[in-house]
């Protein structure tokens, strides 16, 4: 069937207002403040809650930009890449890369950020410690002398925050090591679970999970499907647009899974 053009569902999903913008680009940052609190108060056992917190703003704020969703210009994104990507110890400009082939050529051999698709789950959790290196290495190899920079300096990131952390501040290395191993969760949350078992059309290559409380926790991630078939839309205006949708997947005979 024909999908409707974004235009037809509303320009209004397009538009993001500057204290949005900020919003989002924040919360990393104010998850960061809340995780140093927690620690410095003794609170430690609060941590991997504030670190998960991270993970999803991070990733939301990240993805956003990635698909030039916020109304940044060209410099503003090529910062928010790098200091957005720093707050989980990652490369943002390796995601860019590979997020943007995964859009382009899902599912192919050429696509390195949805190979755990075609793997078991238990084969995705054994992929998670290489999965960013893999993608860094993908993204390092096809791009020119100033993107390297960008990616040779956010490679050096996790090292210099573990050394760091073992040289100075027991905080900063127990920070360290949960952006890292946290990260090896990406192959079985991100790729494999929602693509699992994909279709041949735009409608069956991946999934969509409807709720209250689970897509709220993850800031709108879940709305996976919305998000492949309209990635221009950001994050923030993907409940709406779901919604709108709803008529055209029930036609399709595509049913959303129920979540809380």
């Amino acid at each position: 069937m024909t999908l409707p053009k974004l235009s037809e569902l509303g320009p209004d999903l397009l538009i993001t207002t500057r204290p949005r913008r900020v919003l989002t680009l924040s919360l990393p940052y104010v998850g960061i403040a809340l995780f140093v609190a927690a620690w410095l108060t003794g609170w430690w056992w609060a941590t991997p809650l504030i670190a998960f917190g991270i993970f999803v703003a991070v990733v939301t704020a990240t993805h956003d930009v990635v698909h030039r969703s916020l109304g940044l210009g060209r410099r503003a994104t090529e910062w928010a890449l790098f200091l957005l990507g720093a707050v989980l110890l990652e490369s943002g400009h390796a995601y860019r890369a590979t997020h943007l082939q995964h859009h382009r050529t899902f599912p192919s051999d050429e696509d390195p950020e949805g190979y755990p698709a075609d793997l078991s789950a238990f084969g995705a959790i054994l992929y998670g410690p290489v999965f960013l290196a893999r993608l860094w290495w993908w993204a390092y190899g096809r791009s020119r002398t100033g993107r390297r920079l960008w990616l040779l300096a956010e490679a050096a990131l996790p090292f210099a925050a573990v050394t760091a952390g073992v040289a100075f501040s027991r905080g900063l290395l127990v920070y360290a090591v949960m952006m890292i191993v946290g990260s090896w969760v990406y192959p079985l949350l991100t790729v494999h679970l929602p693509h699992r078992h994909y279709g041949d059309t735009p409608l069956t290559q991946t999934r969509t999970l409807r709720g209250r409380v689970v897509p709220a926790l993850f800031l709108e991630l879940t709305y996976h499907l919305e998000h492949h078939l309209y990635p221009q839309v950001p994050s923030h205006h993907l409940a709406r647009l779901a919604r709108r949708l709803d008529p055209v997947l029930a036609e399709a005979g595509v049913k959303p899974r129920k979540v809380i």
